[in-house]
């Protein structure tokens, strides 16, 4: 084993300040090159990126830069490129660490507390008496004491937006404050040198975006495609001895090692054909912890959206073929209309998968092991979380039955859960896309290699699962549809088996089950087996 794996660098988790990260020698990835092209092109900007992204750190290189800190980019990309340094006065306003879900007032005080940290540096005028004023007065004194125009960086703009969502009258109170404030930016520009305002999403009803016609949203642009995350060559130069050390942790060779943490972590395109990057802060924790684990999503779940989407029995299976949206609704969030799709993209938990040029239009899907494990797992809570107390099944069976081929237990269990579920889960009219649903979410919780309506040559099985023995091939029909004979014969007559049967290196068992629900007791009829 290679000595670097012995070694313990400082991996910056939680580390979120670039001065910070270089003085006191945390393992950093250069994107000072980026950097400096993004300080030097348009002057108004907008970036939308998931949470724990990277976004706050990259706020904090801008800052750095601008304030011309030369010292702090010694042996990086920037120090190249960069040959003036000037000193220019910056607002940051960062939004992260604070909480707006009570009251309005909470972003008021905010936004009070940075001003009033400003304008003891560059003064303070007593007409100025709203938040708005206030902040194009002090615009207008740092670039006139100065002799330079202000650079101003606001991080995640919208946390208090979506910290609201699922209480509308204060959600539009923040709208109606933000407006106010963030529309200075468009009256002040002739005195602004440089702007960037990060969030995870872009709600287009906001005046930011619909007042400041300027702004250049870079967040679908190629060229920053990877100023945030972390690319393949990234993690290869980088962090060698830390993948060094996972593998001997894991029992994995070194290629198999990066191979997983490319399936877990990877996959995140922001770009059309353009490069997938990681998820920079479940990255960073896996090669610190030498362990896997679900460390981006463990952080928070989305909550409102997943409620909204058990509510409404939005088809989640379709995220594992690809959704379509335009490119218009990918970059904008409106609630109103009831399209979820743009919100899951930006924050994170669907990416681009594929681009349709004829109607400009993106397929979408899940980036990654990680968020499709734990949005399915959030879904399962959410359908089951009533009852789960009166529950007598445990999820981890399900994952032994299946490596055992015991499917009767399988079955016994599966049955026990559907009656476990909240009658008002079922719809009056529902369908095999109902049960196979619900059935989806759980396989996938459990870790299992579950893929949901593979397509075949002639047709589509309605679950594939693959453990380490055996291939399970299910394919759902409900009472008014069909029977267990009629499934297995569907199974047999469109070749669903034949790429595996066919695959002289897959040694597995091929398994192929028919499955009956009954839409009147709400539950699996019958089950059989091939």
């Amino acid at each position: 084993m290679n000595n670097k794996a012995n070694l313990r660098r400082k991996m910056p988790i939680g580390i979120q300040t670039f001065d910070k990260m270089v003085l006191e020698d945390w393992v950093y990835v250069d994107k000072t090159a980026l950097v400096y092209e993004l300080a030097n092109d348009a002057t108004h900007n907008f970036l939308s990126r998931p949470r724990r992204f990277g976004k706050s750190l990259l706020v904090s290189t801008l800052a750095a830069y601008f304030r011309g800190d030369r010292k702090l980019f010694q042996g990086l990309a920037m120090e190249k490129l960069e040959t003036e340094w000037i000193e220019y006065p910056v607002f940051v306003f960062d939004f992260v660490n604070d909480t707006y879900t009570n009251n309005v007032s909470q972003v008021e005080s905010f936004l009070n507390d940075r001003l009033s940290k400003l304008e003891n540096v560059w003064g303070k005028v007593e007409t100025e008496d709203t938040l708005g004023l206030r902040f194009e007065g002090l615009i207008k004194r740092a670039a006139e004491q100065t002799d330079k125009n202000v650079v101003i960086l606001i991080d995640e703009y919208d946390r208090a937006l979506t910290q609201t969502m699922d209480k509308p009258e204060l959600n539009q109170q923040v709208k109606d404050m933000l407006k106010g404030f963030f529309s200075v930016l468009k009256g002040a520009d002739r005195y602004i040198r440089f702007a960037l305002l990060t969030g995870v999403t872009k709600f287009s009803k906001v005046s930011i975006f619909s007042d400041l016609n300027q702004l250049n949203d870079i967040s679908l642009n190629k060229k920053y495609a990877a100023i945030c995350g972390i690319t393949q060559a990234e993690l290869e130069i980088n962090f060698v001895p830390e993948i060094e050390k996972l593998a001997e942790e894991t029992g994995r060779s070194y290629e198999a090692t990066l191979e997983k943490i490319k399936e877990e972590y990877n996959g995140y395109r922001f770009f059309e054909g353009g490069p997938s990057v990681y998820n920079p802060f479940s990255t960073v924790n896996v090669l610190a912890n030498s362990k896997f684990g679900d460390y981006w999503y463990e952080t928070g779940t989305p909550t409102f959206l997943v409620n909204e989407l058990v509510q409404n029995k939005f088809a989640v299976l379709d995220f594992e073929k690809g959704v379509s949206s335009s490119a218009t609704d990918i970059n904008d969030y409106r609630r109103e209309e009831g399209n979820f799709i743009p919100l899951l993209f930006q924050t994170g938990y669907l990416t681009i998968k594929g681009y349709r040029e004829p109607s400009n239009s993106y397929i979408l899907g899940f980036p990654n092991g990680e968020v499709k494990r734990g949005f399915s797992g959030s879904l399962l809570t959410a359908y089951s979380k009533p009852v789960q107390a009166k529950t007598s099944y445990a999820y981890t069976k399900f994952n032994d039955d299946l490596y055992d081929g015991d499917l009767e237990s399988f079955f016994d269990r599966l049955t026990s859960f559907f009656a476990a579920l909240p009658y008002d889960l079922h719809s009056d009219t529902a369908n095999e896309k109902e049960y196979q649903y619900v059935f989806y979410v759980l396989m996938t919780l459990l870790g299992e290699f579950t893929f949901a309506e593979v397509r075949g040559n002639i047709g589509r099985a309605d679950a594939i699962i693959k453990t380490a023995e055996h291939i399970y091939i299910f394919e759902f029909k409900v009472t008014a549809g069909g029977t267990v004979d009629e499934a297995l014969a569907q199974i047999e007559e469109k070749g669903y088996a034949k790429p595996f049967e066919t695959n002289p290196d897959e040694k597995r068992e091929i398994v192929k089950v028919g499955v009956v629900f009954d839409t009147a007791a709400r539950n699996i009829k019958e089950w059989k087996q091939a």
